[in-house]
């Protein structure tokens, strides 16, 4: 295997761990709230907004991730009688249409964060600026990227050498 196909697969495991320490500080957040709340009556000021921001930064994360390990949706029941190279073909195109997708979202978040940027929206509560949520996904999209032509070139190699496995 190419090191930068190991280097992309490295590197989405990682930003998935990430993504993980994202979820585990909102569930935190969102307990220490709720007991503020009970016992004090006083629940920490802007936890939704974090936990509204830290969830879709941590969703964006996962997502080179599930590419890179072969987790995204399948259906099992109807290639479980397919050869190699049909699902080398499948695995081929499925990788394609996510390399597309990433780049497509990639493209049009971009200037959706550069519209929340020229806006100045913040959150209400924390007075957080919107656009600082985006860059992590704008990662998470390249790294998709990569990852999905990295199933793009294993599927060809695949598809080619008939003995070949991923």
């Amino acid at each position: 295997m190419p090191a930068i196909i190991r280097g992309a697969r490295a590197a989405a495991e990682w930003w998935a761990l990430a993504g993980g320490a994202l979820l585990l500080a909102a569930v935190l957040l969102t307990a220490a709230s709720a007991g503020g709340n009970i016992f004090f009556n006083k629940p920490v000021p802007g936890d939704f907004e974090f936990v509204e921001i830290a969830v879709a930064v941590a969703v964006f994360c996962f997502l080179p991730h599930c590419q890179a390990r072969g987790a995204n949706v399948c259906a099992d029941i109807f290639t479980a009688r397919l050869g190699a190279r049909a699902l080398a073909f499948l695995r081929f195109a499925a990788a394609l249409v996510a390399a597309v997708f990433a780049l497509l979202l990639f493209w049009r978040m971009s200037i959706g964060m550069s519209d929340y940027r020229a806006d100045g929206e913040i959150t209400h509560t924390l007075g957080f600026p919107v656009w600082l949520a985006f860059p992590p996904m704008l990662f998470s999209l390249l790294l998709l990227f990569f990852t999905a032509m990295a199933d793009v070139f294993e599927s060809c190699v695949c598809l080619a050498n008939k003995n070949a496995r991923r």
